[in-house]
């Protein structure tokens, strides 16, 4: 998940190879997605006959075995391509017998998987834009509403959110496995606009913040529900493109919550208009769901089979019906050696799943205590040191960052894997955070310690942005089998906002204790962690499917 540009100075909140080829730009609001991949592959059998449609049964069915034995991918690298095959095949008895036109026509997607996918990602627009409007709007909500000097009360109209959140994402799994995944979505849009309007409308400090803590509840289910629905109905070669877009619109998400607050310059009470807009995306992702399809693995799993294929049809194609069908025919099967059933919040820790919900809670761990918070709380005093005395233009440069950086990883994906984004993202961070701590405390360095600073603060968000950032809520559903998914999910975010309030908690009072030179030194080690944790842990998911995945690493005991 990403929290950049979330915060502000006042308050801290928080902020095998594919052969396929992706470039996916996100444009604005009104269009989500822009995306355009290639996968096709031109072969060819060396086999001549002259005379079409016109091969003995004994020579159709060698041609039979030759395509099936040629062209039939493994389950590892299953692709979807459109492949015309002109055949050429001679019979046994020397008689030239046919031209065969064979075609094999597995698109990788159909137009529904685009639209599915950007109606779930509003979801995670309004995930960014609730953290991100309370920021710049906080100081006229404070003097409206008569805490103007009360610091705890403004600290409470921030993080009451987080609370909502962590209530929210242990929930949503919940739901999400009873309800089903699209009806989680719309349920979840009633505590987004209630709490917006109560926000909205607030006329004291308890309204305001039980609005916070409704609108909380919305983004914690958001936060594991998006992702999951992502990964459920985009097929295995654009999954993580797909997947990247959630933590993409997040930032769209917040950049959306700055340009809102531009007007409070001029109008004071435009706070109340920030929070009111908020409802619009909210009823469209209710209204819009009723549109999408269920996911087909979550169907299956309820043993609406019939209502899977077609869910698979409209998403992935016809051609694509009888392998999908049969891949979650045989994680139905490995499921059963253990049991069907939704597993239970304990069993989340039995021998079988132990291994990959601890590797989930470790990616958020790792990505809340590599220091993201850090850097965007002390982003302002960084850029003001370096002459940049402009908030939103120090905002600007650090969402600038983020937004590139997402858009780049969407593009590498499903090319480089998510591990090795993962690794280099860890990398690049350590190595800004030991710049950013030399910068600030190395003698030799203070003549140029203000532009080091914002070198080392742009380069951290770009590669944060790069794979720390997006890759967990990404990977979670992928390593989770089907029996766990909602709900390791839902506890691995939980441990994120957890985390998250830990940190804007304690994270001043470590700073003016230790100071902030080294606090950076400490997520520079805690970065240079991580990437022996994920070296050591963290198997590549591209190009395999989900029950490929599971079948490895959670195999029934």
């Amino acid at each position: 998940m990403q929290e950049v540009m979330a915060s502000s100075a006042s308050s801290p909140a928080w902020v095998s190879r594919g052969p396929s080829r992706t470039a996916v730009a996100a444009r604005s609001l009104s269009s989500y997605i822009t995306a355009g991949w290639g996968a096709q592959r031109h072969m060819k059998l060396g086999v001549k006959c002259t005379h079409p449609l016109n091969h003995s049964p004994a020579s159709a069915e060698v041609l039979k075995m030759g395509l099936v034995a040629g062209f039939r991918p493994s389950p590892a690298t299953r692709i979807q391509k459109r492949v015309t095959l002109p055949v050429r095949a001679q019979a046994a008895d020397g008689d030239v017998s046919g031209d065969v036109a064979t075609k094999r026509s597995n698109p990788a997607t159909t137009g529904m998987v685009l639209p599915a996918v950007g109606i779930a990602c509003l979801g995670a627009i309004l995930f960014g834009y609730h953290l991100g409007v309370v920021n710049s709007a906080l100081d006229y909500i404070s003097r409206d509403l008569g805490f103007a000097t009360n610091t705890v009360k403004q600290g409470w109209v921030v993080s009451s959110t987080l609370a909502g959140a962590t209530v929210g994402s242990f929930t949503g799994g919940a739901l999400a496995d009873k309800l089903g995944r699209k009806r989680t979505f719309q349920l979840n849009a009633l505590p987004l606009i209630v709490g917006t309007l109560l926000s909205a409308k607030a006329s004291n400090f308890e309204a305001m913040v039980l609005g916070r803590i409704l609108v909380g509840v919305g983004i914690g289910v958001s936060s594991g529900v998006v992702p999951l629905y992502i990964s459920e109905v985009s097929p295995t070669e654009i999954r993580g493109t797909m997947g990247t877009l959630n933590q993409l619109f997040i930032c769209v998400g917040i950049l959306l919550a700055l340009i809102a607050g531009l007007p409070l310059g001029g109008n004071p009470a435009w706070w109340r208009n920030m929070f009111g807009i908020a409802t619009v995306p909210a009823v469209l992702l209710a209204l819009g769901m009723a549109y999408c399809p269920e996911s087909p693995r979550w169907l299956y799993k309820q043993g609406r089979t019939s209502e899977a294929e077609v869910a698979v049809r409209k998403l992935w194609g016809k051609a694509k019906v009888e392998s999908s069908m049969a891949d979650l025919k045989a994680g139905s099967v490995e499921a059963v050696k253990g049991d069907n059933q939704d597993a239970g919040w304990g069993e989340l820790f039995g021998k079988r799943y132990r291994k990959v919900v601890t590797v989930g809670m470790a990616m958020f761990l790792f990505q809340q205590f590599a220091g993201i918070n850090a850097v965007v709380y002390f982003s302002t005093q960084v850029f003001r040191s370096a002459g940049i005395t402009s908030d939103v233009a120090a905002s600007a440069l650090v969402g600038a960052a983020n937004v590139i950086g997402t858009t780049v990883a969407s593009s590498m994906m499903d090319k480089s894997g998510r591990r090795t984004l993962l690794m280099g993202s860890y990398t690049g961070m350590s190595l800004s955070m030991l710049l950013l701590s030399l910068a600030l405390s190395w003698s030799a360095l203070a003549p140029y310690s203000g532009t080091l600073a914002v070198l080392g603060t742009v380069a951290y968000v770009l590669a944060f942005s790069l794979g720390a950032g997006p890759v967990p809520a990404l990977l979670l559903p992928e390593i989770f089998g089907a029996r766990i998914r909602a709900k390791a999910v839902s506890l691995s975010l939980g441990v994120h906002w957890i985390c998250n309030f830990m940190i804007g908690l304690m994270f001043l009072s470590v700073v003016q204790r230790f100071g902030v030179s080294t606090v950076y030194l400490f997520f520079a080690v805690v970065c240079a962690a991580a990437v022996v944790y994920v070296n050591g842990n963290v198997v590549e998911t591209k190009g395999r499917s989900l029950e490929d995945i599971e079948r490895e690493l959670c195999p029934a005991v």
